[in-house]
């Protein structure tokens, strides 16, 4: 069922009721009012909320499903799934919440030049003497935090990036459309931390926190390591999901 046909003249056709029941809830999700956990509006409330049949709230929620906003629990009913983690597919952060219908937010805490970092340069396979830049961002859903994410790339190789719209822009895209710099994959290590003093503070929660920890060197097309990251995730917002192949 759609809101509106193709008239005679050629008119574009209007949104389909079900994207409309859908953009509702990923709305509600991305400002907060809906968080991980929350249960959304069942079917028949939502048909009786946006005057649908039940076959059109039916087919809002199992796309929602397949895209992994939702999910649904036999016999409980539906609700705002756990952000998942894809390792089978290297993603920018504006990415991953853009392929759930959410609007990406953040906010930069550092961008600078920092020297005598030679662990950091050691993983980007440069001197120690190295001249390397620092970004780090605090990711938002909707007005909570959820990540602090820190990356660090060869300084020199990057002039101005640190003047870049990082807050708002994929640093990914600007690597690629501004620095002529694909990135193709990712070795990565995930493990368990416990939220120190600062971390706890930035990311809202208690201290000693159980904290999921991603350390990730990113290479180009050419086998070039181009970033080091460092995240640390909430760990009661998300859940891993691992594809294996044999």
């Amino acid at each position: 069922m759609i809101a509106e046909k193709e008239n005679m003249s050629g008119s574009r056709k209007t949104t389909p009721f079900y994207k409309k029941i859908q953009n509702k809830i990923r709305d509600r999700i991305a400002s907060g009012k809906l968080k991980p956990g929350d249960a959304v509006a069942s079917e028949r409330e939502l048909a009786k909320t946006h005057k649908v049949s039940l076959m059109t709230a039916r087919h809002a929620l199992a796309g929602l499903e397949n895209e992994g906003v939702v999910e649904r629990r036999h016999g409980a009913g539906t609700f705002v799934a756990i952000p998942r983690i894809h390792f089978n597919k290297l993603m920018s952060y504006t990415e991953q919440m853009s392929s759930r219908g959410l609007a990406p937010r953040s906010r930069v805490l550092l961008a600078k030049v920092i020297e005598n970092e030679p662990e950091v340069a050691a993983r980007l396979g440069l001197s120690a003497a190295s001249r390397i830049l620092k970004i780090q961002r605090l990711r938002l859903t909707g007005k909570e935090p959820f990540a602090l994410e820190t990356c660090y790339l060869h300084a020199s190789d990057f002039p101005d990036l640190a003047s870049a719209p990082l807050g708002r822009s994929s640093l990914f895209t600007i690597l690629e459309q501004d620095y002529a710099t694909k990135l193709a994959y990712a070795d990565e290590e995930v493990d368990a931390t416990a939220a120190d003093t600062n971390i706890a503070e930035m990311l809202g929660v208690p201290l000693s926190a159980s904290l999921l920890r991603i350390r990730q060197t990113i290479y180009s097309a050419h086998g070039k390591a181009i970033i080091y990251a460092i995240g640390f995730y909430r760990s009661e917002r998300h859940t891993l999901f691992v594809r294996r192949f044999r």
